[in-house]
């Protein structure tokens, strides 16, 4: 299990609680610093089973800079969101939680954690 943080986020320092708490075994990724390329960002996409724009945060400034809201959310326009999450990772959702089975979820409720907790 790998889980993708950034250590100011509220929801990442409570994922990590949970998961202590559980006894999880885990690898943290500061995503921040240890950015992920394109191609990791469409591997999590494809265990999440979510489409680039369902993981963006476009409410911070990167997005708003690069008029996130106006891009198309459909499938010829899915490879430049990508690019744009691997350029400017603060746009990426987060914690994101790879699960043994080959899944993941993005851990923002305690719910979703014992979700991944569970797989």
């Amino acid at each position: 299990m790998e889980i993708w943080i950034n250590p100011a986020c509220s929801k990442c320092r409570s994922a990590i609680q949970l998961l202590d708490a559980e006894g999880a075994s885990y690898t943290v990724r500061r995503y921040l610093e240890d950015v992920p390329s394109e191609d990791e960002i469409r591997g999590v996409l494809e265990r999440l089973g979510l489409e680039p724009w369902d993981i963006t945060r476009t409410q911070e400034a990167d997005a708003k800079e690069l008029g996130l809201k106006e891009w198309p959310r459909e499938a010829a326009s899915r490879d430049r969101w990508i690019a744009a999450l691997a350029a400017h990772p603060k746009l990426i959702q987060r914690p994101i939680i790879t699960a043994e089975d080959g899944t993941a979820v993005v851990g923002r409720t305690e719910e979703a954690v014992r979700d991944a907790l569970s797989r």
